[in-house]
């Protein structure tokens, strides 16, 4: 398809902290053995695309090794490669200043690589998307740019960019969070909003790159470089089609720990939202040579131990000894000791619960070990003097948080 898809990869993710304090947020693990960054590097194989290059920036250690231990499989011989690439500073002394801005800094690569089109995507959305559909869209419409869009009820769609289309798809205007959106022609009650998903030919968004870096904006494609656009060039909105293959389309901006925490929590439902079972669109991940899970301790006597996992993503690696775990997602190598009981929770990489522990919603980073007798979520006002508690009541203990022998709550880190 001479495509050259780029990742946008680079933010802070400061609504995601204290996930993110340590790492990108596409780099954040979900459902038990995926990161963020999996389901867009997924979209893009399964959609035949072979030429990857995913723009880096803060914290992006643990993201460029998962990159390299689970994503190395291109062949070079074939001209394919996913590649990392950090702010190179070839246009100026600066990071990445914004979406567009990070196309731009990248230009000397892009033309290097003379792909007929650039596909831009975000790294910390959860979905899938076939984008040679789209990229067949996009020639059919003959399109200079084709913005992927949901539809979505109006008054939901007043939080994002709204596209606004004409009967034969092409974009007409475009807002950023508009207080009264746009319909969609003949669907009065609903709207698009852009996915964030952007498919240009190449010649064309080049010299529009060029044209905003040489000017005071915001270096953002929705904001700056669409609208722009609109005015010399063809483009049109291409209506996401849901490889999930649900009855409602699947989309998500994990971009809050609430969020976040029902993404996770979805997946242990009877009937997902999100299907990951599906052979047709498989998921990769880079997965470590663990063990299978373990649950150790049947004594079903009133006192005894049972080691149980219900309604739960249990990844290789873990031991269920003698406790009990239910509607939780645990990460690889995790450890929950007898007498203790892990409900509504996510359990990350390397986690230990001691014996007769009691965690709620909670959520709970790699490399902590929680100390035998501890109440997590239980008494949200105690919880909100030493860590992280979301509006809802979510709590959150950092990465590598060290927990003191003997502490009946976790001190802050």
């Amino acid at each position: 398809m001479g495509i050259l898809a780029m990742i946008l990869a680079g933010g802070k993710g400061e609504r995601l902290h204290p996930l993110t304090i340590h790492r990108a947020k596409p780099a954040v693990p979900f459902g038990g053995i995926y990161r963020i960054v999996d389901f867009t590097l997924s979209n893009c194989i399964n959609s035949g695309i072979r030429k990857i290059a995913v723009l880096t920036q803060y914290k992006s250690m643990s993201l460029d090794k998962h990159l390299r231990l689970g994503w190395n499989f291109f062949s070079g011989e074939l001209n394919e490669y996913i590649i990392s690439v950090p702010p190179q500073q070839r246009v100026g002394v600066k990071w990445y200043q914004g979406t567009a801005d990070a196309i731009y800094q990248n230009i000397y690569m892009i033309e290097k690589d003379a792909p007929d089109h650039l596909l831009i995507l975000a790294g910390d959305h959860i979905y899938k998307m076939d984008y040679s559909e789209m990229f067949r869209f996009h020639k059919e419409k003959q399109a200079d740019a084709t913005v992927a869009a949901i539809e979505m009820p109006r008054r939901s769609a007043a939080s994002f960019g709204v596209l606004e289309v004409d009967d034969d798809c092409r974009i007409i205007g475009f807002e950023e969070k508009p207080p009264e959106p746009k319909p969609i022609p003949g669907r009065p009650d609903l709207a698009f909003a852009s996915m964030g998903v952007y498919l240009f030919n190449t010649r064309t968004v080049i010299e529009h790159l060029k044209s905003d870096a040489l000017q005071e904006t915001a270096h953002d494609f929705g904001k700056n470089i669409i609208p722009q656009m609109l005015k010399t060039a063809r483009l049109c909105a291409y209506n996401f089609k849901d490889e999930n293959k649900k009855e409602a389309k699947y989309w998500r901006d994990v971009g809050t720990i609430d969020a976040y925490w029902e993404a996770n929590r979805d997946l242990v439902s009877v009937d997902p939202l999100l299907n990951l079972y599906d052979k047709a669109w498989p998921i990769r991940t880079y997965q470590a040579q663990n063990p299978s899970a373990k649950f150790v301790f049947a004594q079903e006597t009133k006192g005894g131990r049972l080691g149980i996992a219900l309604d739960s993503i249990v990844a290789p690696g873990c031991i269920v000894s003698g406790g009990r775990v239910q509607n939780s997602v645990l990460s690889p190598n995790v450890r929950v000791n007898s007498y203790s009981e892990v409900l509504d929770s996510i359990l990350m990489e390397n986690v230990d619960i001691g014996r007769h522990c009691r965690i709620r919603r909670a959520i709970i980073d790699k490399d902590v070990k929680i100390p035998p007798g501890a109440e997590i979520g239980y008494d949200l006002d105690e919880d909100k003097k030493l860590y992280h508690v979301t509006p809802s009541g979510i709590v959150v203990i950092p990465k590598g948080t060290e927990v003191p022998e003997g502490a009946k709550n976790i001190p802050a880190a």
